[in-house]
């Protein structure tokens, strides 16, 4: 009787494994708080434009609610990268760890944009 064949979970699109840095990012707390209120608020939005389409409001309302909730996101990017760029890469340049700092960067920027 062969066995049956080894089951994997399916890797969902868009999902990456963890690198594996050999530096640490280290990110002001003040400022992690203030990501995650602001994808909180995000998540709260989807939710509410999750409700809409199962109150089967008009497609513009939808679509104008999910421009905003693009353009937060964007905000947080925005922000994330300027931090990187002002915290981290400033750092891996002091450390003398600075091409593989400016890798990882440009391989989430080929991911992202």
């Amino acid at each position: 009787m062969a066995s049956p064949p080894e089951s994997r979970p399916p890797r969902s699109q868009g999902h990456h494994p963890p690198q594996d840095h050999s530096h640490v990012h280290i990110h002001d707390p003040e400022s992690q708080k203030r990501l995650l209120n602001r994808l909180s608020r995000i998540e709260g939005h989807i939710r509410g434009i999750k409700t809409m389409v199962e109150e089967n409001r008009a497609c513009p309302e939808v679509l104008v609610q999910v421009a905003a909730v693009r353009g937060a996101l964007d905000k947080v990017a925005r922000i994330i990268l300027d931090e990187h760029l002002t915290e981290c890469v400033a750092r891996a340049a002091n450390a003398g760890d600075i091409e593989m700092e400016l890798a990882e960067l440009k391989a989430a920027l080929d991911q992202f944009l």
